[in-house]
């Protein structure tokens, strides 16, 4: 744990590096930011029960009502969240203490009137969920995530902003890319889009730090871990960290100008945190609900990806989320590349830089090439539509039953899947990688920070691949359209086959049943009436293309019998599909909304595939396929 006295000094440096240059390297939004800085401070006299008291102080504000709100979307994420749902207690007053009115034009927002030009606003925030988007308190920790804790004001985005942080415990030390002052509680930022993207950790946390430098510019990394886990799980932890960074920066030749010359990995792993991960500008929030105990290994995944996006979707932009709108949702169609090619990135750097044995990579893709391959979903989007998605699937909460299993694979997939095929293909065509394609987006947006368009990605594969036939075909195909690459070819160079898991099963589609009750016990959804759930009852999606679909079964219907043998558990229908093999035709009984049916179902063979190295399943590898493999997956660093 650092003392005060490290803190401040910390401070002090950090302070003057920002004062060389802060407006021309701070994010487009915040330049020129103007006006009277926005005062927050936050504090915990109820932190056992989840409470935080926040107080907002707005100056020189002009005639009229102020218009103040909470963030109804978070940083990284593309769905509503809310944030005023859990804000009460809301008072607002003048410079000399007078309770003013205000009004609620809609629900996430507080229009204050008749001030005289200061308001000091007052609320409860209650929070108990912490994780890339959430806030969350208690006895072992305050996890602050700014745009789910401070309301802001319309008009008054660009303002500079200071926080105060009285910590609950005083041996406690806080984590944020924030800029420290002279006192270790008290954080200032350029604005308001700067501040909700900076999560902020206050625990008793262990430090580790060191500096990288790389394409010229030298940055001061800090893990800021709030884990109980002893202090060499904790050097595990940051050595894995100092290995993924280098290997990153390798990809693009430099690090990222970062804004203060500090990146911080804002870590949580006890139980109450939950697990996640969010990238920031100059920061990255990560969290899980158990301590790392003795291995580090299982978290450095979400570490990988996180970092990687510093410079993809940080600065790599979609015009899409430029600016991210805190008052709705943006809607991209770019997602799978600011998500996707970041989700192939993280396990990748983890084998380029010996994280982990090359193999875990290669078992990564069997996710990837099974969802891209038999999901149904690639039967009405491609990698565009499903970014589009995403305001229905980024931790959106709905009541209605969706037919998501059946339409909709995740950006994050599908775009791992996309940048699979790029990278394989271009290495296969020769000399060049997935690499040049996230170098050419680079330089011609990440370093400059020119928000890029669908096209603008079109035309740096293009430039990557030096082949405007090919690329063109490529973006026509797989991500205009949503054909399905040639995965088994494609992994085929590299010494890795594409097989079924389950040759000669049968199989008649996934699906899982709802759990039996006991006589009495009551079930959702029925006003507290007791229900009794029937074995065999499907609870969910039935995929289109399996037998099950194509026989008429759906979510809620029950199964009665196979081939005129009536069923009462679900190891004799289990058994029963077992014993036929795929060609064979059964006659389904079952029970649903119209009453009992009967219809008859084609079996067919399980669809799984596996994705394994020639040597793991017996096979033979070529030097050649070897080569490439190697080359594919071995270190950048010079």
């Amino acid at each position: 744990m650092r003392s005060t006295r490290k803190i401040a000094a910390l401070a002090a440096l950090v302070t003057a590096v920002a004062g060389r240059s802060a407006s021309a390297q701070l994010h487009p939004i915040e330049q020129g930011n103007k006006g009277a800085v926005i005062s927050y401070e936050i504090s915990f006299p109820n932190i056992v029960h989840h409470e935080a008291e926040v107080k907002a102080v707005f100056t020189a504000v002009p005639p009229g009502p102020l218009h103040t709100r909470m963030a109804r979307s978070s940083t990284g994420r593309y769905a509503l969240h809310e944030f005023a749902k859990n804000v009460y207690s809301l008072k607002a007053v003048d410079s000399k203490g007078h309770e003013l009115v205000f009004t609620r034009p809609d629900p996430y927002a507080w229009d204050v009137s008749g001030h005289d030009g200061t308001v000091t606003i007052t609320y409860t925030l209650f929070a108990d969920r912490a994780d890339g988007t959430y806030p969350g308190f208690d006895a072992a920790q305050a996890h602050i995530q700014p745009q789910g804790t401070f309301l802001y004001a319309r008009g008054f985005e660009q303002r500079p902003v200071s926080v105060k942080i009285h910590r609950p415990n005083p041996t406690w030390t806080i984590a944020t890319q924030l800029v420290p002052t002279a006192d270790p509680e008290t954080f200032t930022g350029p604005g308001m889009q700067y501040l909700f993207d900076s999560p902020t950790h206050v625990g008793p946390i262990q430090w580790r730090e060191w500096t990288e430098t790389n394409g010229g510019r030298t940055v001061k990394f800090r893990a800021a871990v709030d884990d109980p886990a002893p202090s060499a799980t904790i050097d595990e932890y940051a050595e894995g960290a100092k290995k993924i960074t280098r290997e990153a920066a390798a990809v693009f030749g430099e690090f990222p100008a970062y804004d203060f010359g500090t990146y911080t990995f804002v870590a949580c792993y006890r139980p109450s945190c939950n697990g996640d991960g969010m990238e920031h500008r100059n920061s990255t929030s990560v969290t899980g609900n158990a301590s790392m105990g003795t291995s580090a290994l299982r978290e450095l995944g979400t570490v990988a990806h996180e970092f990687f996006h510093s410079w993809n979707v940080k600065r790599i932009r979609p015009a899409t989320l430029e600016p991210f709108d805190y008052d709705r949702v943006n809607f991209s169609g770019e997602l799978w590349i600011a998500e996707g090619f970041t989700q192939y990135y993280g396990p990748l750097l983890e084998a380029r830089s010996g994280v982990t044995p090359s193999n875990a990579f290669v078992r990564s893709l069997n996710g990837i090439v099974n969802a891209v391959t038999n999901a149904p979903g690639r039967r009405y989007f491609g990698p565009i539509g499903m970014s589009q998605q995403a305001p229905f699937t980024d931790a959106a909460v709905s009541i209605d039953p969706q037919n998501r299993g059946n339409i909709f694979i995740s950006y994050y997939t599908y775009g791992a899947g996309v940048a699979l095929a790029i990278d394989l293909s271009l290495r296969a065509r020769g000399g060049k990688t997935l690499d040049d394609f996230m170098r050419t987006m680079w330089k011609n947006h990440g370093k400059p920070e020119v928000p890029y368009t669908l096209d603008d990605a079109r035309r740096a594969l293009v430039t990557a691949s030096g082949d405007s036939v090919w690329a063109n075909d490529f973006w026509k195909r797989y991500v205009v359209g949503h054909e399905l690459p040639d995965y088994p070819g494609l992994l085929a160079n590299a010494g890795i086959v594409v097989r079924k898991a389950q040759p000669g099963i049968a199989w008649i589609g996934d699906y899982q049943f709802r759990p039996l009750l006991p006589q009495g016990a009551a079930q959702g959804g029925g006003r507290g009436a007791a229900q009794v759930v029937a074995p065999l009852t499907i609870n969910s999606n039935v995929l289109v293309g399996s037998p099950l679909y194509d026989a008429g079964l759906e979510r809620g219907d029950r199964i009665i019998g196979l081939d005129g043998r009536e069923l009462t558990a679900e190891a004799d229908f289990r058994a029963g599909i077992a014993a036929h093999k795929p060609g064979d035709k059964v006659t389904i009984a079952f029970e649903g909304r119209a009453g009992r049916r009967e219809a008859p179902m084609t079996i067919i063979e399980n669809p799984a595939l596996i994705v394994a190295a020639f040597e793991d399943v017996g096979m033979n590898a070529t030097d050649d396929q070897l080569k490439f493999r190697a080359k594919w997956l071995s270190t950048r660093q010079q």
